[in-house]
């Protein structure tokens, strides 16, 4: 079996997740990237052009599945797909789901709920009369970059993410107030299965950095969400959702067509206790999702953030043990030596600890004995 990976930057999910789990199915792997100096025996392609990658793979060997797991590129790898007549997603719900104005406008449509957004390319005039607080965003962006609470000085806020972004459009829309929670899903075009979810902590606003997420697989919420992935034409692959529990119900805060990251990708299959990996790429290859086995087990990823900007001096390295019934994972994501200068995004992590157990109480005291033991000094 022929597998074309699409990436851009490499990450943990491809390789240590995806690329692993296409070894163990026996596929024959070309990654195709932009950045093939940062990708060991890839292909040069310009992934973001669909005409690229279809003519790109054409020459290279016909294909039995095209993936991606990236952000940015899965309208354009659908499309490929598409091409030639492989199973993928929807190229027009990846996009709808990518861009945060047009997912709010293809759940109005639908009725499934209505939340104030307006779109603000460069240039526009800025609105007026908004009912603060209102939250400001790139329209297509990712890890809680630039996404800001504004109380009241919206042409401050712009003018700050403008300096970063001159052309890019930003979205301005009511501030979700509630509880965070996610739904991850897994489709192969018949069947949409529910895969579980977690509670989401954030760090102080205005800012919207992630710090943990813990295990909570069933919610109220759910079915409003799965109506609103059906909205947008979300059925195929892996899905992960963000949305807050408002004192109006559930309200849908962005859909990432791929499955969740951070290392919670690893958590999740750790807690469902299967080859998560496997079963997303098998799906692409064709196969039906299989039946989720029965869980009674505990998770929680905790972000590792550094809290000034300064040097690392010390940290703990990659570790991995079982103790009291539980187990735990250390994932270093910067180096000693590094110079830390904070965003107040998710590119603030210095590492990840992931840890599943029988219950929280134990898992909760696993993290805390870890981070106590073995601290990451920023100085």
């Amino acid at each position: 079996m022929r597998l074309y990976l699409t990436a851009l930057k490499p990450t943990d999910s491809v390789t240590d997740g995806f690329l692993p789990a296409a070894e163990a199915l026996g596929c024959e792997v070309t990654v195709l990237t932009d950045r093939p100096e940062r990708h060991p025996r890839a292909v040069a392609c310009d992934v973001r052009d669909p005409r690229a990658l279809i003519d790109a793979i054409e020459h290279l060997g016909r294909p039995d599945a095209i993936f991606s797991n990236s952000d940015h590129i899965q309208a354009e790898t659908a499309l490929a797909a598409a091409y030639f007549g492989l199973p993928g997603k929807d190229w027009r719900a990846c996009a709808a789901a990518k861009n945060k104005f047009l997912m709010r406008r293809r759940l109005l449509e639908a009725g499934i709920e209505q939340v104030r957004s307006i779109r603000l390319a460069p240039g526009d005039p800025l609105p007026e009369g908004l009912p603060y607080p209102v939250v400001l965003k790139p329209r297509e962006g990712v890890a809680s970059e630039d996404v800001l609470l504004v109380e009241k000085d919206l042409a401050g806020a712009v003018a700050k993410v403008r300096r970063r972004r001159p052309d890019e459009a930003l979205v301005v829309e009511e501030y979700l107030e509630g509880p965070l929670r996610t739904l991850e899903t897994l489709g192969d075009g018949h069947e949409l299965r529910v895969l579980g979810g977690f509670g989401t902590t954030l760090g102080a606003l205005p800012y919207f950095v992630e710090e943990r997420l813990d295990w909570a697989p069933r919610d109220a919420g759910h079915e409003h969400v799965l109506a609103a992935l059906r909205a947008l034409g979300v059925g195929f692959g892996a899905c992960h959702t963000e949305y807050v529990h408002t004192p109006a119900g559930p309200r849908v805060i962005e859909v990432n067509y791929r499955v969740i990251g951070d290392h919670c990708d690893f958590l999740l299959g750790d807690v469902l206790g299967v080859p998560l990996f496997e079963w997303i790429l098998r799906v692409h290859l064709g196969e039906r999702v299989p039946v989720l086995p029965g869980t009674s087990g505990y998770g929680s990823a905790v972000s590792l953030i550094a809290d000034r900007s300064g040097t690392i001096k010390s940290a703990p390295g990659h570790e991995s043990f079982t103790a009291g019934g539980v187990r735990l994972w250390h994932r270093p994501l910067r180096e000693v030596g590094e110079v830390v200068s904070l965003t107040h995004t998710n590119r603030d992590y210095l590492g990840v600890v992931r840890a599943v157990g029988p219950d929280r109480a134990r898992v909760d005291a696993a993290i805390e004995d870890f981070r106590s033991a073995r601290p990451w000094v920023v100085e």
